[in-house]
């Protein structure tokens, strides 16, 4: 099981270290030598290590479901650890003059936030939640890191959007198209769009790169328009990097203070749509550009639910606010904040930390809990799942008026299903669900006891979700003066939710399976 693990850890390394060393050219074209060297040097670094491993277990066999749920969590867990070396190599060789020169003229401070990245605890966060598309950040004034930096950040977050697995895959043949289904199934929730894996895995990254592209010329464009004063190279950079954190729903920024640092309405109004398309799912995607189904737009079910869910929860966010009298444009900071929630973009315009407990418990039940659309790059329950416990919940209603002999079937996405096969949907949907949220408030009661008292179980509430659902909004506790431990829950909470959870359990009760404990083995526990 080991040689099997460490072969296909191996390929996972090669492809990480290759992202590591592609930002060291956006280094050297803003003169930034320190960065190019940390990029390059931890590229190939791991890269070899990837090598390694390949040649070591080259004759392994073929991972079984298992060992694909375990590859996925480990794997995760290690490219994310080993993700966040550039940040430590970088910080460490990077004289402090030269950090300071990061820092943008008339900035307010003066001091760059790379030094933070000499604690590897920090590095370790920070990959983590580039990779599993959270947000939350260590990077306080993220204009101050540089240009290489700040590259890096959005590239690790569009390359774990689509995912690690999906990636190689779409690169390295497997022997068998069985072993890269269960390799496939055990990161991605996206349905097969084509009769292969292989061939599945590249329509993915082609509707990806598509939709960034897409992205990235309309912000250019759009922000050309607004702001004809802003830099043009600072335009087209800002907005290279907001697409890949737009599409892969990461919301980090390039701005300190993210998009309210343009403080402009109606850049505010431009930033909606790639959050709304990051939340869509690419089969939805794939279906209207290459397919030509342009009726998707009313017969998906997911996407037809979170058109509605944006609209109206957008209008409920805003009276809330408006109720609270706390923010003094409710509208513009209510819809902006709703969407990027239930997109789980996360990124912000508000001083969450100030809003009333009705206004945040609204968002974090309603946006960040449920999310965008399965087979996205979003974190949270997933909306088919939202879905399927409403249509169960109003099943079990509505049959109380049946006779014991009606059969009736239930629509689900354009699916006719049983009773018995809605009350298994039901049963996996509802099971992920209870899990999640458990999860949630015990990480959130746990973090009480780790953060300052002027913060209240409402933000460390919203702090939890926040990471679990990968969503990235911040009531303000995660920086860099918090505690480790807190810190550490917050990784695993990143972490968790990217994969949903279940191969995490596979992954402990692997390790569990494999101690010395014979008597859980013979109680039937392992």
């Amino acid at each position: 099981m080991l040689k099997t693990i460490f072969k296909q850890i191996g390929s996972l390394l090669k492809v990480l270290g290759i992202v590591e060393m592609i930002p060291s050219l956006v280094a050297v074209i803003y003169g930034e030598w320190y960065s190019a060297a940390g990029f390059i040097v931890s590229g190939a670094i791991i890269f070899c290590i990837g090598v390694s491993l390949n040649l070591l277990f080259k004759d392994a066999e073929e991972p079984r479901q298992t060992q694909a749920l375990v590859i996925a969590s480990s794997a995760w867990l290690i490219l994310t650890f080993l993700g966040g070396l550039p940040f430590y190599v970088i910080a460490r060789i990077t004289p402090l003059e030269v950090m300071n020169n990061f820092i943008p003229t008339n900035a307010g401070y003066d001091v760059s936030s790379l030094i933070y990245f000499k604690k590897p605890i920090h590095c370790f966060f920070e990959s983590m939640s580039a990779y599993t598309t959270t947000g939350l950040t260590m990077t306080v004034h993220e204009s101050s890191v540089g240009k290489g930096v700040l590259f890096y950040r959005h590239f690790a977050q569009w390359v774990g959007g689509a995912g690690f697995v999906v990636m190689v895959l779409a690169i390295f043949k497997q022997r068998s198209d069985r072993s890269a289904l269960l390799l496939f199934g055990s990161e991605s929730s996206i349905e097969k769009l084509k009769p292969r894996i292989i061939e599945t895995a590249r329509a993915i990254w082609k509707v990806y790169l598509i939709l960034t592209i897409f992205s990235a010329i309309y912000l250019i464009i759009g922000t050309y328009l607004i702001l004809p004063d802003y830099p043009l190279s600072e335009n087209v950079f800002d907005s290279i990097n907001h697409a890949m954190a737009g599409q892969s729903t990461g919301g980090f920024s390039t701005l300190d203070d993210s998009i309210a640092g343009y403080n402009s309405a109606k850049m505010e109004m431009l930033y909606l749509l790639p959050m709304i398309l990051g939340a869509f799912s690419i089969p939805f995607f794939y279906k209207v550009i290459f397919l030509r189904k342009f009726n998707e737009f009313w017969k998906d079910a997911q996407t037809r639910s979170l058109i509605f869910a944006f609209v109206a929860g957008s209008a409920i966010q805003s009276f809330l606010l408006f109720k609270s009298q706390i923010v003094p444009t409710p509208v513009r900071e209510g819809v902006f904040q709703f969407i990027s929630a239930m997109s789980t973009t996360g990124w912000q315009t508000s001083n969450i930390g100030t809003w009333d407990w009705k206004s945040v418990l609204f968002m974090v039940a309603f946006a960040m809990f449920i999310g965008g659309a399965s087979g996205a790059t979003v974190g949270g329950i997933k909306m088919i799942r939202a879905i399927v416990i409403k249509k169960e919940v109003m099943w079990q209603i509505s049959k109380t008026f049946f006779s014991e002999n009606t059969v009736r079937k239930i629509k689900l996405n354009q699916k006719s299903l049983l009773p018995e096969e809605m009350n298994d949907e039901f049963s996996k949907a509802a099971s992920l669900a209870i899990l999640f949220f458990v999860f949630i408030i015990v990480s959130a009661f746990v973090a009480t006891l780790f953060t300052s008292e002027r913060f209240s179980f409402a933000d460390s509430l919203m702090e939890s979700t926040s990471a679990q659902a990968t969503v990235g909004l911040s009531s303000g506790i995660s920086d860099p003066s918090m505690s480790p431990v807190l810190e550490l829950i917050y990784i695993f909470q990143m972490w968790a939710g990217r994969l949903e959870i279940i191969p995490i359990f596979a992954l402990f009760r692997a390790l569990l399976h494999g101690l010395p404990f014979p008597i859980f083995k013979k109680m039937n526990i392992l």
